[in-house]
């Protein structure tokens, strides 16, 4: 049989991202039912990503002890303990584990042409399997996260009040899709790039650091720097939520950072869609 080139110089008509509502809230049940079949992998996954608390408690008790001090930079050590439990809920939230290398792979080896020849749209189909990916994770996980927590009650020196709850679940809400198209923008680029693994290395590594997930970026010094990273989107994939939870935030302050937050997801939302349809001009594939 003979190869038919496709040309793809013109983009073809996706279905929209909010179109077709019905079609993708039933690709996230499909989603859903299939991750639950790997509940046992999330459970122990989850047990597994414990096990580094016991270390960074450790560690965290020593560095209160050699500074001789029982407040840094406005936390304390129970804080600082509790900041990292509530750091793990965010990146639950906000990560996305291969995203970016699945749509950089998908592009280099052809595999993209799936999404071109059906009545999918790549954005809207990626967000309802990676929702899906994320219920399945937390319904699984909950359970031990209520066990780790009740352990670990005594680090929570205060309960945030009801509004202050409400302001971190859509905190982490807008963390999840902040993580997702972030992702995405990063995945778009291998329409330009042949291989992205080491750039994807890079970037994840220094968002680790500068989201604050290994320790509240307030410690950091000097203090321009902490102003500067807090002017980034990456804080708003584990330090933000954690900080509101906590107390951190001043309350004047939480409705004008959260729109701060939304703004940085409209932004990534609309680059990555930019990138597709630019890389969609260069794109080429060949199907028999």
């Amino acid at each position: 049989m003979t190869s038919v080139p496709m040309d793809l110089s013109v983009p073809v008509k996706a279905p929209g991202f909010f179109g077709s509502i019905r079609k993708y809230l039933n690709i996230l049940k499909v989603s859903l039912v299939e991750r639950l079949a790997y509940r046992g992998d999330f459970l122990l996954g989850t047990v597994l990503r414990f096990l580094p608390m016991i270390s960074a408690i450790l560690l965290w008790k020593s560095v209160y002890l050699g500074a001789d001090t029982d407040v840094l930079s406005g936390y304390t050590y129970s804080q600082v303990i509790a900041y990292l439990l509530l750091v793990h809920v965010s990146r639950m939230f906000s990560s996305m584990p291969g995203l970016a290398a699945g749509v950089a792979r998908d592009i280099r080896d052809g595999n993209l042409k799936r999404y071109l020849i059906q009545p999918l749209d790549l954005m809207s189909y990626l967000l309802a399997y990676r929702a899906a990916h994320k219920m399945a994770y937390i319904a699984t996980s909950a359970l031990p996260y209520a066990g780790l927590f009740i352990v670990c009650a005594g680090y929570f020196e205060t309960l945030p009040s009801l509004a202050t709850i409400g302001f971190w679940l859509l905190s982490l809400l807008l963390g999840f899709l902040l993580g997702f198209f972030f992702e995405l923008t990063l995945g778009m680029l291998g329409f330009w790039m042949l291989e992205v693994t080491s750039f994807l290395y890079l970037v994840n590594t220094l968002n680790f650091f500068v989201s604050g997930h290994f320790f509240p970026i307030d410690l950091m010094e000097p203090a321009g720097l902490v102003v500067f990273l807090k002017m980034l989107p990456f804080q708003y994939l584990a330090y933000f939520p954690a900080a509101i939870f906590l107390g951190k935030i001043p309350p004047d302050q939480l409705l004008p950072m959260l729109g701060v937050q939304l703004l940085w997801v409209l932004f990534f939302a609309l680059v990555s869609r930019i990138l597709w349809r630019l890389g969609l001009r260069r794109y080429s594939a060949f199907g028999g």
